[in-house]
């Protein structure tokens, strides 16, 4: 059984928008991570220290936003990131 994905939308203290995702991001849940990204606007930092894993749908939609967002990821998902490629294309930080 899959973890349910939670998105909550905040803000650093500069004004950066930040979009911070926990649990497991796949084909069952991508529409509302897209719809998440979709309604904010300019540069995001998205935090994914919380997120245990990430499959090829999830991958398919951050590489849609990849040139407004700085990932903040949990090493767990580096292997993923790396070899997608999508830690070239984004600012990618591991998490804690």
């Amino acid at each position: 059984m899959t973890t349910p994905l939670t998105l909550t939308p905040g803000r650093r203290p500069d004004g950066t928008a930040v979009l911070t995702a926990v649990g497991e991001i796949d084909m069952s849940n991508t529409a509302d991570l897209a719809d998440a990204l979709d309604r904010i606007q300019g540069p995001l930092v998205l935090d994914l220290s919380a997120v245990e894993y990430l499959d090829s749908a999830g991958l398919s939609v951050l590489f849609r936003h990849a040139d407004r967002i700085e990932l903040v990821a949990n090493p767990l998902l580096d292997p993923i990131l790396a070899i997608s490629g999508l830690a070239d294309v984004t600012a990618a930080d591991s998490g804690p």
